[in-house]
């Protein structure tokens, strides 16, 4: 049963490990400013996701997109999409959707949307945020919205992956800390690099960046592991595998394709 309820969240676990890197936390951690060369419109990344490299249990692809806002401020719009397959197809279909729309300057989170669909159960959720008021309005299911504080540049669930895509101080020893929120609470979650290591994968041979974080959050993983994350060592930062321990084996994303971007001089 373990097993079967990992397999079918795994479209969380891929995209979402940021967020579910650390306990709430009162204390408010302001993110550090960046510049992108990580990442532009027209990246398109498309992840195996397996167990113990045995079992396929579904495909994952992460795209990046060129928008504006109303008043014309160019955005990113990052879509995720995962879809299950082989036996988890059969016995417990999974098609999940998650948008995240980014301030292209500033790169914090101005709203986040969810459609997930596991078997017989259906969920949406949104969030917008106002950050001249420092608060985000959260929607679940088309319900009344609910108003909570946010820390200043905070991040959503997927656009914090996106984030840390851009930062420089990967370094052994000393962790970083990214403010997200999600479900009506902020996080501060902690990264800590591991050190380098060369990785293969069906999309080619990669020098990395290895990192990890502490899935503590009730919503994804429905254990107490790590997940480790393994990173291209250069600007661009492209997360190449991402794996998580479960008690029979464990979870793993890989990556089988790149379709390079668009980026900012």
């Amino acid at each position: 049963m373990e097993l079967k309820k990992t397999l079918t969240i795994l479209c969380l676990a891929a995209l979402c490990a940021f967020m579910t890197a650390a306990a709430p936390s009162p204390v408010t951690h302001n993110n550090v400013k960046t510049v992108n060369h990580a990442f532009g419109p027209g990246e398109k990344l498309t992840y195996n996701i397996s167990w113990s490299n045995i079992v396929d249990a579904g495909i994952a692809v992460m795209e990046v997109r060129e928008g504006k806002t109303a008043d014309n401020r160019p955005v990113y719009d990052l879509v995720s999409t995962t879809r299950s397959v082989g036996v988890v197809e059969r016995f417990y279909p999974v098609r999940d959707t998650v948008e995240s729309v980014v301030d292209a300057e500033g790169l914090y989170s101005l709203s986040f949307h969810l459609q997930e669909s596991h078997g017989d159960r259906k969920r949406e959720r949104e969030m917008r945020f106002d950050h001249a008021r420092g608060t985000v309005s959260n929607i679940v299911n088309n319900g009344a919205p609910e108003t909570s504080p946010v820390p200043d540049s905070v991040q959503d669930a997927l656009s914090s992956m996106y984030y840390v895509r851009t930062r420089k101080d990967f370094t052994v020893g000393s962790p970083m800390v990214v403010d997200v929120h999600d479900s009506g609470k902020n996080w501060a979650v902690e990264i800590h690099t591991i050190g380098k290591e060369r990785i293969t994968t069906p999309a080619g041979d990669f020098n990395t960046i290895k990192i990890k974080t502490y899935p503590k959050y009730e919503g994804v993983f429905m254990h107490k592991g790590e997940i480790f994350i393994w990173l291209t060592d250069d600007e661009r930062k492209i997360p190449v595998l991402m794996k998580s321990k479960i008690s029979i084996g464990s979870i793993m994303a890989t990556l089988t394709g790149i379709q390079g971007g668009k980026i900012s001089p």
